[in-house]
């Protein structure tokens, strides 16, 4: 009983908050209305903020792949057409319309591509040659692309891959020719181990969660030069997903396997300097979250979680 009782106690042996900090998010346990609509394992989630809509990516054998819900949690429809495996998902608004991307890493006839949909679910462009995993000498060939953020102006950043033989980042213009790349298989400096999220602050800085080097490394956005990396707050796990809060201030980095959320320090303009975590959400043993979105209108963050087979949300306090 003690011993029950010991592990229990283990269990909520928080990190974070520290003595007399408060906790910055707190679980919305009313999202979604109905969790029976996951019926596979939750890899990816996107938010878009002007439509308050929630974009689910899941893998299963005779599942809906991608699943939309209303932010109020509400299931709205799903759709599976020539998505094999997601990995990662984007939205994009721009003054005219909306799409959704998708990141595809199966070894089947969709796989090893970038995708384009409508809202609906209606294929709108691939990127990447389906079912051939491709070399880095090519630039537009794949090999388990992780995932990918555009821009407002249609330029996209791509981190590819996710374990395949490809390891870098690259940068295509809206009609999908490479502007640069950069990164090869590597401990050095712009060198990668499963970059694996991508995202961009206001300072024109791209941000990529380098999963198995244990750090985030950042890039400019206009050359692709390397600008500095984080490593001190990852020793315990590897980033697996980097995003910004609604005002900028904070990154926040999904570390899977020690199921954590931390919350840190985003720097001004100029040196990147190291990390400081200020703060984390310490989530459930075996919920393992993977990739993670933010509402930029609420500030609500959505996480993926591939262990517990759910998205979660989390209000900004």
């Amino acid at each position: 009983y003690l011993f029950l009782c010991f592990q229990v106690l283990k269990a909520f042996d928080y990190s974070f908050p520290r003595k007399g900090q408060q906790q910055m998010f707190k679980l919305d346990i009313g999202w979604p209305k109905i969790p029976e609509y996951f019926t596979g394992q939750t890899f990816c989630v996107a938010v878009d903020s002007l439509h308050g809509l929630v974009y689910v990516g899941q893998r299963g054998d005779n599942v809906p792949k991608v699943l939309v819900f209303s932010e109020e949690g509400y299931f709205l429809y799903s759709w599976n057409n020539t998505v094999e495996m997601p990995h990662g998902i984007f939205v994009l608004n721009t003054a005219i319309d909306s799409s959704v991307w998708i990141t595809d890493v199966g070894t089947g006839k969709y796989g090893h591509t970038v995708k384009q949909y409508s809202p609906s679910g209606k294929l709108l462009q691939i990127m990447g040659t389906p079912g051939n995993a491709g070399s880095s000498l090519i630039p537009l060939q794949f090999d388990q692309p992780a995932e990918i953020f555009v821009e407002e102006s249609g330029d996209m950043y791509v981190v590819d891959g996710d374990g395949g033989m490809n390891n870098r980042l690259l940068k295509l213009s809206n009609d999908s020719k490479a502007i640069w790349l950069t990164g090869t298989n590597g401990t050095g400096i712009g060198q990668f181990k499963i970059p694996h999220s991508v995202t961009m602050d206001p300072f024109g800085r791209v941000w990529v969660a380098d999963r198995d080097n244990k750090r985030i490394q950042v890039f400019d956005r206009i050359t692709g030069e390397w600008l500095g990396s984080w490593s001190s707050c990852f020793s315990d796990d590897g980033p697996y997903s980097v995003r910004f809060t609604a005002d900028y201030k904070y990154l926040i980095v999904a570390q899977l396997n020690i199921n954590r959320l931390a919350i840190l320090m985003a720097p001004p303009v100029g040196s990147i300097g190291d990390c400081v975590m200020v703060n984390a959400v310490q989530l459930a043993d075996e919920t393992k979250p993977h990739l993670v979105d933010v509402d930029m209108k609420s500030g609500a963050v959505y996480v993926a979680e591939i262990g517990a087979e759910q998205v979660q949300k989390y209000v900004p306090l």
